[in-house]
């Protein structure tokens, strides 16, 4: 436990880590105009991008599933942390020493706070093994290994590629001296606990840095040298901890994060040297999985930093050794080909060599032409059916059409279905006429899926994960009946200097929904848009001001929907929409005071009825004016 963050410190914090490029090192954001940026949400699967980011105002929101917030929000939420982890993780990337007030009441810290001084243990561990791969005289059968490999010293080093002394304690030793907790070891994974204490869980090995997005050491792989190793896995990984978790983990992320972003292709490859060999080679999409399978989660991260969409197609390329275990591994890649909205692709090379041993025996640009000559996964995984039928008789060519079938129609884009089975009936031999009504018949079916060497493999048309219901009462921009409301709160909520005083004369009633009249209730208790501090500031305090309530999730809406003008606003423009939104109210007493005439006897109640009259023409002129006022703004 300890103090209060100071208000100072966190101020810093948001004003020093740009939420940009902190939302950025997850999601691939483009520029989507007005100073906005848009990508895939990471809350979500979605097919389009509905997640936008301002940065100018350090705001966030996703207008599919409503997360919304500051940068400090985001961390909250992608890392799943306290507020108060948040700010220290924060302000550990951008260098600010936080200071505590401890006069006040102790913060209760979570679990995930931890990751601060856990990615701080990785990052110290990973200076030594390096140091010890280039230094110490036991580590020869590692630096053998890269060299018979084709690395040198400096693709070790652009890798981090390092060496676990035998010894049983050495890194343990070395991470107390420098100030870490045998809990902290632990947790981290880089030390185990046995009978007699800690010890080092990896000795002996080759060992790469598994990075993040963000180029935090989050974990290791582990490459067995010596054949007296107690341990008989050839690879091992760091094990699940509160920062690596291995379904989401690619390595070669950090280093392939800018180029799979700027060329929208993603190569994966089946391990660490294969990465290493591509990047060398030129291909800098690579990446690769770390101890397990591709996996859905994996899918959702190279979506995000792909971004990729129907409206924006990007390429996944799977590299495979052409052994049987290849085929089995593009079988279950294309059970989850249906997760990307981008063409998907397979690369094998006819000898079964894989990357690193391409490389190494035909040079780079082998390394390239692998990956131009990738063939559409469905092509490569149709070829694997067909290839266990002898198509050279009539039964066999039939039960080769009925699996075959089944997999046409499982195709993602349904406009290609007729042309996969031209081509289908062209591999087999038979009249389009022919293959056409089995392809009709297997849509017609459940689904079901081709036959492999191995038995039935399920090969199953996924569908994204339905994005959380909207909250019904949450006011959509796009809704008409809010239109006009929701966007005089935008102008004043991202050119508070605009509308000025002029907001002022508005109040509850002019906001027909509790939400929004609760975010100008908020803007008000700190002053208005004319006291409005500059950037993120004023759009957190006016979230602040409202505190738990609900319309908090419209204020981060609010700061980063981009306004329907087409252009810069100006002074005119604003007031011309605060006057917009005095009229429809104006209009709505127009309405009430007509329904009450209507009710009143003109000659009972004479003196109520002059009187509402009267007030009624004054209204009539009143919205006159209003409305003047609203064309000159051309809203």
């Amino acid at each position: 436990m300890a103090g209060r963050i100071k208000d100072e410190d966190i101020a810093l914090v948001r004003e020093r880590a740009r939420i940009d490029e902190i939302v950025g090192s997850y999601v691939t954001l483009k520029n989507a105009g007005g100073g906005s940026l848009k990508g895939l949400c990471p809350f979500h699967d979605e097919k389009s991008p509905s997640f936008n980011v301002t940065p100018a105002r350090g705001f966030f929101y996703c207008f599919g599933c409503q997360e919304g917030g500051d940068v400090i929000d985001f961390i909250q939420k992608i890392d799943q942390i306290t507020f108060h982890e948040a700010v220290e993780t924060l302000a550990s990337k951008v260098g600010i020493q936080l200071r505590y007030d401890e006069s006040g009441a102790p913060i209760q810290r979570g679990p995930g706070n931890q990751r601060p001084r856990l990615v701080e243990v990785h990052k110290v561990a990973a200076e030594y093994y390096v140091e010890q791969l280039f230094g110490a005289p036991e580590a020869a059968p590692g630096r053998q290994f890269l060299d018979k490999r084709g690395f040198d010293r400096d693709a070790a080093v652009l890798f981090g590629v390092g060496f676990s002394p035998r010894g049983g304690e050495a890194l343990t030793n070395h991470l107390r001296q420098r100030g870490f907790t045998n809990a902290e070891l632990v947790t981290a994974g880089v030390s185990a606990e046995g009978q007699r204490g800690l010890y080092d869980r990896f000795r002996g090995r080759l060992m790469w840095p598994i990075r993040d997005a963000s180029s935090d050491v989050i974990g290791f792989g582990a490459r067995r040298l010596f054949d007296d190793d107690k341990i008989e896995a050839k690879y091992l990984n760091t094990p699940e901890t509160p920062i690596y978790k291995k379904s989401k983990v690619l390595y070669g992320v950090d280093l392939a994060r800018r180029e799979i972003a700027k060329s929208h292709q993603a190569v994966v490859v089946e391990g660490y040297t294969d990465v290493m060999a591509c990047h060398l080679a030129g291909v800098q999409t690579a990446v690769a999985t770390c101890g397990t399978s591709f996996g859905e989660d994996h899918a959702r991260v190279l979506r995000q930093l792909l971004l990729d969409h129907d409206q924006f197609r990007g390429e996944v390329i799977f590299t495979f050794d052409g052994d049987s275990a290849g085929q089995r591994a593009a079988i279950k890649a294309f059970e989850g080909d249906q997760a990307f909205a981008a063409q998907t692709y397979v690369a094998v090379e006819p000898d079964g060599m894989d990357p690193c041993d391409l490389r190494l025996e035909k040079g780079d640009a082998a390394v390239r032409e692998l990956i131009g000559r990738r063939t559409p996964l469905y092509r490569f995984v149709l070829g694997n059916v067909l290839s266990k039928y002898d198509l050279d008789r009539a039964d066999t060519r039939i039960d080769a059409l009925r699996d075959a079938a089944k997999l046409v129609v499982s195709i993602r884009d349904r406009s290609k279905v007729d042309a996969f089975t031209r081509e289908l009936a062209g591999l087999l031999g038979m009249e389009v006429d022919q293959v056409r009504p089995e392809v009709h018949r297997a849509a017609s079916r459940p689904a079901a899926a081709p036959q492999t060497q191995q038995g039935r493999t399920p090969v199953t048309t996924t569908t994204e994960a339905p994005a959380p219901p909207p909250r019904q009462d949450l006011p959509s921009p796009r809704d008409q009946r809010f239109v006009i409301e929701w966007d005089v709160l935008k102008v004043a909520m991202q050119y508070p200097h605009l509308v000025g005083a002029a907001f002022d004369e508005l109040d509850d009633h002019d906001f027909t929904h509790p939400w929004l009249a609760a975010v100008r209730g908020g803007m008000e208790k700190i002053g208005g848009p004319a006291a409005a501090a500059p950037g993120e500031a004023w759009v957190v305090g006016v979230r602040d001001a409202i505190g738990n309530d609900p319309a908090a999730a419209v204020v981060g809406a609010l700061a980063v929907d981009p306004l329907r003008l087409g252009r810069e606003p100006d002074d005119l423009y604003a007031l011309a929409l605060v006057a917009r939104v005095q009229e429809l109210t104006c209009a709505r007493r127009i309405m009430d005071l007509k329904s009450k005439l209507q009710r009143t006897n003109p000659i009972d109640k004479a003196d109520d009825y002059n009187r509402m009259f009267g007030e009624l023409i004054a209204l009539e002129a009143y919205r006159a004016d209003l409305r003047k006022k609203a064309i000159t703004g051309a809203i």
